[in-house]
């Protein structure tokens, strides 16, 4: 298996492979029995370069094997416990760092919402009546702006959430933040209380896309409770993050593994990559499970005859 970039490369922090291609849902529901649906489906591994991505790649014995033998080395040689705390004391300080010096330019336009997320983009039609919306980690804004440049609903309003106070600025701060159809401030979704701005049970939908890797896994919890406090009954969580084994976890050099599964970055932000069972054991509790899918990819490079494989997660839960 051949990886591309160090672990300090933004460019792999969040990606689709060639998103702008689909038109289909590339993700499979680990509860169905049917077959994969995505777009573009490798049967003839001679035909690997043909095209820059291939959706629902098994795995082989020989990346299996692979995958397992980085993750060893990995937990053979972990943060040393005297370090651990400065990471996991003030983690907006190093996310902070990491906007002041991308800016907007970490900003990704998420071709793939519309896809992936279809509920997002109803609540932005013309007569889809009043619907609030919680991005949760907006970061650079990379769903609140591509739904402003989209909604014709006159009843829609957005908030955007992060816990860095540099990422907020950076949001305000863009030509296209409207004040009139959203608001963005500082909040940190493990906090005591959900924030003092939004009232519990009036949001219709919030999104947590590549924000649930970021917390150490006592908060997660912590977490689901705030997001059930904002919603609606009937309210949906629209979940997207890394996945085991994703190429993101196996390039990490040895000296990065905070806990099973948990890394600290080169830059001192953090992540972690789950399972399908660790999502229905997190959500479940208190929400419904309408999808649980998982979503793996081989992204090409044509021209350099390399492959990468993505895994990522993504999920649906419903309050009931």
């Amino acid at each position: 298996m051949t990886m591309l970039q160090s672990e300090n490369d933004e460019s792999m922090r969040e990606g689709n492979g060639n998103d702008k291609e689909k038109s289909v849902s590339s993700v499979q529901d680990v509860r169905e029995a049917s077959p994969a649906f995505g777009t573009r489906t490798l049967v003839n591994t001679d035909d690997v370069f043909n095209h820059n991505a291939w959706d629902n790649v098994e795995w082989d014995e020989e990346q299996e094997m692979y995958a397992r033998k980085q993750i060893e080395k990995q937990e053979n040689s972990r943060v040393p416990a005297g370090e651990q705390e400065k990471y996991l004391a003030e983690p907006a300080s190093f996310w902070d760092a990491f906007y002041e010096k991308n800016e907007n330019k970490f900003f990704k336009d998420r071709h793939w919402l519309k896809v992936e997320f279809p509920e997002l983009h109803q609540t932005t039609l013309k007569d889809a009546g009043p619907k609030r919306v919680v991005e949760v980690g907006c970061g650079a804004g990379n769903t609140l702006f591509p739904l402003l440049a989209v909604n014709q609903n006159p009843d829609l309003f957005i908030y955007a959430y992060d816990f860095s106070s540099t990422a907020v600025e950076v949001v305000k701060s863009h030509s296209e933040y409207d004040t009139q159809k959203s608001k963005a401030f500082v909040w940190d979704l493990t906090s005591d209380n959900i924030p003092d701005c939004v009232n519990a049970g009036s949001i219709d939908i919030v999104v947590l896309i590549f924000v649930f890797s970021a917390l150490q896994p006592q908060q997660w919890a912590k977490a689901v409770e705030n997001v059930y406090k904002m919603l609606k009954p009937g309210g949906l969580v629209l979940f997207r993050d890394y996945g085991r084994y994703d190429m993101v976890q196996l390039r990490f050099k040895e000296g990065r593994m905070l806990s099973d599964n948990f890394y600290i970055r080169g830059d001192g932000t953090r992540v972690y990559f789950f399972t399908t069972d660790e999502l229905d054991t997190i959500w479940s509790s208190k929400f419904l499970i309408e999808q649980n899918a998982i979503d793996k990819r081989l992204i090409v490079n044509r021209h350099r005859r390399l492959k990468m494989y993505r895994v990522w997660l993504q999920g649906k839960f419903r309050k009931s």
